[in-house]
């Protein structure tokens, strides 16, 4: 490869960023897969900060050790060494203030989007380049990918978005109005380490001996000031106000051919924004496709790269390779034991779907048909809730879809948080959990609610998807009757003959009740199921408030049940 480092990308601004970039030694005109973001470009994937996520990824898919030497591999971006053989050249470039890039760095602000429109025009100028650019990459880079594409700068030609959000508030940093803890333990642990500034103190680019965060090094007050303190800001914006509006990407703008990646088990960050951009963004040229396991496994594994290649090899490079013949909707069955079964589909949600209500009956169950007779159940919010459970089956059942459940409820205070929680226990009664993005034992599916938040949206609601505007308090009176409409994160499983599905209705953080294994209790985002994304801030959860006791009703005349996708085999 040709490789040069430390390339200076102008923005619109006057501000000058820093790119790496390879490309093949052979002169010519060549496609860009082009990168922007915060995790310092030159920080290698097995090294400080990601080495353990490393060793899982091998572990997990030891083909990722063949093919490359895996000197380049950085987080959550695509391997150099996969993609300029085949003719491509790689663009990696750090936001402001991150790694190389000097400037004030403001994680997934207006200007690190206009930042990254600037980076895809400027690398579809290059010549080298064919004026075609692709962005591919995990999670943040992803976040950046959406944004860039509503923004539609003219050399966009095609975007891979693998695990990442588009509706900031809704997705990832209020969870049905309730405040997620997971910014907090993210910008300590990933963000501020590499920010530009740390120079000596900050790990080395073992390809080029330099400081992965770039070649000054400032004092810890001056570093301070030269970022914003991103959990403190949405702390300080509980509703869906401005703030969040200007950083949420109208995915309906998006044109260009897209490739959602979506995972079933990054249920507090990611899938809700994959399957929503898959189904509003405007592209003639789109596809789905939902996995499992980590956060980081299939981006690398040869499936996903497959895929990518598949994808970009045709809108990049304008290759006959009948991707157009792919199925617009790509889904990996899950099954328990991690057993994953591919099939091609046609549309999301899927038309032949049979929407069931399961309704919650006194006795712990979920029946299709609805109780003969009104119960308040009641339980203590930050106990272990309450239980519900379908009957074992003598076929299998499978359910793939968003699920969405209708509650009424009263509350001993004026608010109330719901956390529900889909589950599946094996014959013997011990729960099935699943590698999940972040967590290695996460349930099927979460939903969340708080109750001051219920307004409805109607226009943009769906039976199966209800949409809250989240723009306003309204308090409940305690000892009133409220119904509640929760959206439940898209999910898949096919539950055996034997097991059975359950919903957890509780007041607080599901927490896997199991035996945890040496990376479960050590991975930094690990935390009993919820892979970081825990909800206990008490500035948004003040105990008097929320430390209540919550009243569930069941009946003909409250018929709380829960919506199901059954998908007929």
């Amino acid at each position: 490869m040709c490789i040069d480092w430390q390339v200076p990308v102008e923005m619109s601004d006057g501000a000058v960023l820093r790119a790496d970039i390879y490309r093949p030694v052979e002169q010519g005109r060549y496609p860009v897969i082009l990168s922007h973001g915060v995790y310092a470009k030159g920080l290698p994937f097995n090294g400080p900060i990601y080495r353990m996520q490393w060793n899982k990824l091998v572990e997990k898919d030891p083909s990722v050790l063949e093919g490359s030497t895996n000197k380049y591999q950085a987080w959550e971006v695509t391997d150099p060494e996969r993609w300029v053989p085949h003719g491509y050249a790689i663009v990696r470039v750090d936001s402001r203030g991150a790694g190389w890039s000097p400037g004030y760095l403001d994680p997934r602000s207006v200007q690190e989007f206009s930042d990254v429109c600037d980076s895809v025009e400027w690398a579809g100028l290059q010549p080298w380049s064919t004026g075609k650019v692709g962005i591919m990459g995990i999670s943040y880079y992803a976040v950046m990918g959406w944004a860039a594409a509503a923004r539609r700068p003219p050399h966009l030609a095609a975007l891979i978005a693998w695990e990442g959000f588009n509706d900031q508030y809704r997705d990832a940093l209020y969870h049905g109005g309730i405040l997620s803890e997971f910014t907090r333990r993210w910008q300590p642990t990933q963000i501020n380490p590499i920010q530009y500034g740390h120079g000596e103190r900050a790990p080395l680019n073992p390809n080029t001996g330099q400081s992965v965060a770039g070649p000054v090094t400032l004092s810890e007050e001056e570093l301070e000031r030269n970022r914003a303190d991103y959990y403190g800001a949405i702390k300080q914006h509980p509703l869906d106000d401005q703030w969040h509006r200007e950083r949420r990407t109208d995915v309906s703008r998006i044109t260009v051919p897209l490739l959602s990646a979506a995972n079933w088990g990054g249920q507090g960050i990611h899938p809700r924004g994959n399957f929503k951009g898959y189904v509003e963004a405007s592209s003639e040229h789109k596809w789905l496709e939902a996995h499992g396991d980590t956060h980081w496994t299939h981006f690398y594994s040869a499936y996903g790269r497959d895929l990518q290649r598949r994808f970009f090899d045709h809108f990049l490079k304008g290759l006959d390779n009948d991707w157009d013949l792919t199925p617009r909707v790509q889904l990996n069955i899950r099954h328990p034991d991690e057993r994953f079964v591919w099939r091609g589909e046609n549309e999301w949600p899927l038309a032949r779907t049979r929407w069931t209500r399961f309704h919650l009956h006194p006795d712990l169950s979920l029946r299709e048909e609805p109780p003969t007779r009104e119960t308040d159940m009641v339980y203590e919010a930050l106990g272990d809730g309450l239980l519900f459970t379908l009957p074992a089956r003598s076929e299998n059942l499978e359910v793939t879809g968003p699920m969405a459940a209708t509650l009424y409820i009263k509350s001993s205070t004026p608010d109330a948080d719901l956390f529900l929680v889909v589950r599946l226990f094996d014959p013997d009664g011990e729960e099935v959990t699943f590698e999940g993005s972040t967590d290695p034992n996460t349930p099927i599916a979460n939903g969340w609610l708080r109750a001051s938040h219920r307004a409805l949206d109607p226009e943009r609601s769906r039976p199966w998807q209800p949409y809250h505007p989240h723009d306003r308090v309204e308090p409940l009176e305690p000892g009133g009757i409220y119904e509640l409409k929760v959206e439940i994160v898209p999910s898949c499983v096919v539950v055996p003959p034997g097991f059975r599905l359950g919903l957890s209705v509780r007041g607080k953080d599901y927490e896997y009740g199991g035996k945890l294994d040496e990376y479960g209790e050590t991975f930094y985002y690990a935390t009993r199921g919820t892979g970081g994304m825990t909800h206990d801030d008490p500035d948004n959860r003040p105990r008097e408030v929320f430390d209540n006791e919550v009243t569930l009703l069941v009946g003909p005349k409250h018929a709380s049940h829960l919506l199901v996708p059954v998908i007929p085999s």
